[in-house]
């Protein structure tokens, strides 16, 4: 049986295992951080590397909001280039309204869930991972938010055919699945 393959360009706190078993998927690494031992080392909004529709599948998980808006564009136009005809893209990112609703409930600081890089707070949600971001940790300031429309129509725009994005409440998160 030949596997399906997934390129990984998420850091995000949820293992690429639970979308996709070893057993049926192979993995490839995309990171710009040569330190975390990537597969390949590059930007997610330029993947030259990445040969065109070369993968049956993006797993990217909390990355897409430590861009610039623009740069967004960039990251899904490079998606889009690199699946194949009948590609997936798995995007995990948090849901700004959600935690909104919890700053209008004047819930800046509260504990919204456990992280692997410790509590995650609405202030964090909105702007960054604060303890890494005081130790010098720039690349993980939160600089875009989007809701499930915002994200659904970026989507639209470099190309995807068909969107679906889930609001997960309990993690404060947006699921999207475009299909390409």
């Amino acid at each position: 049986m030949n596997k399906k393959t997934v390129l990984h360009v998420g850091c995000g706190a949820r293992p690429i295992d639970a979308h996709f078993s070893a057993q049926e998927w192979q993995e490839t690494r995309l990171d710009i951080d040569p330190a975390v031992k990537p597969d390949i080392v590059c930007s997610i909004t330029k993947m030259s590397p990445v040969p065109n529709e070369s993968y049956d599948a993006i797993w990217s998980s909390h990355n897409l909001e430590h861009l610039y808006a623009h740069e967004v564009y960039l990251a899904l136009r490079e998606f889009h280039r690199v699946l194949k005809p009948q590609g997936i893209a798995y995007v995990a990112l948090p849901d700004i309204q959600t935690v909104a609703e919890e700053i209008v409930k004047d819930n800046l600081e509260g504990v919204l869930y456990q992280s692997p890089a410790g509590p995650i707070s609405p202030i964090d949600v909105m702007w960054g991972h604060r303890g890494f971001i005081q130790a010098g940790n720039v690349y993980m300031a939160h600089k875009t938010g989007f809701t499930a429309q915002t994200l659904g129509q970026k989507f639209i725009a470099v190309g995807f055919q068909r969107v679906r994005v889930e609001r997960r409440k309990k993690i404060f998160e947006l699921l999207a699945t475009a299909e390409k």
